[in-house]
């Protein structure tokens, strides 16, 4: 690959982004490629913004990704979409988890959720739109929504070049390690390109 590439995965605190960035990132590592991570945590343990940048190539030298630079950004939360949407490349790809989660400030009824999130993204960009909260409800936890959005991620990127099985069987909890494959699947099925 001659192009570096570039992943920003946004969420709020608790839904798994970093560990999904550590996935990305030690899978990319295993593939050959040079890999820059950085995290933004921001006021994760309180219900705020999350966001990981994950750049990658032959030859990368800073994490940061600029705005209009991002090949793909994943959003754990639609709102989390809107907000990093100018980080897109113009043709950029977004994965979307169709779920609302109310920030303190919505919570406290000093305002409303706003109404239309996927419908903006979707007029600027090509979309893969999951509820990927349900998808791994069904498959018995929904703590590995994070991984079921990972696989939608590998597949809207056409990625399947690297064993994620694998790296996902290295970098998760062993106890949690035959769920978190069943979600990558599950997520990797989702996507309709």
């Amino acid at each position: 690959m001659k192009t570096a590439k570039s992943a920003l995965l946004v969420g709020v605190g608790g839904q798994g982004a970093i560990l999904t960035g550590k996935v990305l990132v030690n899978g990319l590592m295993k593939a050959g490629y040079d890999v820059k991570m950085s995290e933004v945590h921001g006021m994760s343990q309180r219900g705020g913004s999350v966001s990981t940048q994950v750049h990658w190539g032959e030859k990368v030298y800073s994490p940061v990704i600029g705005k209009g630079a991002a090949d793909i950004v994943v959003a754990f939360e639609k709102m989390e979409a809107v907000r990093y949407a100018d980080y897109l490349k113009p043709h950029g790809i977004a994965v979307i988890n169709d779920y609302e989660m109310a920030s303190s400030s919505i919570a406290a009824g000093l305002c409303q959720y706003p109404e239309g999130c996927l419908e903006a993204m979707e007029k600027h960009f090509r979309c893969h739109v999951l509820k990927a909260g349900e998808i791994a409800q069904s498959l018995g936890s929904a703590k590995c929504m994070n991984i079921v959005l990972f696989g939608s991620m590998v597949k809207a990127l056409d990625m399947d070049n690297i064993d994620w099985e694998t790296v996902i069987a290295e970098t998760v909890p062993e106890k949690f390690r035959e769920l978190n494959l069943r979600a990558y699947r599950a997520g990797r099925d989702a996507v309709n390109k």
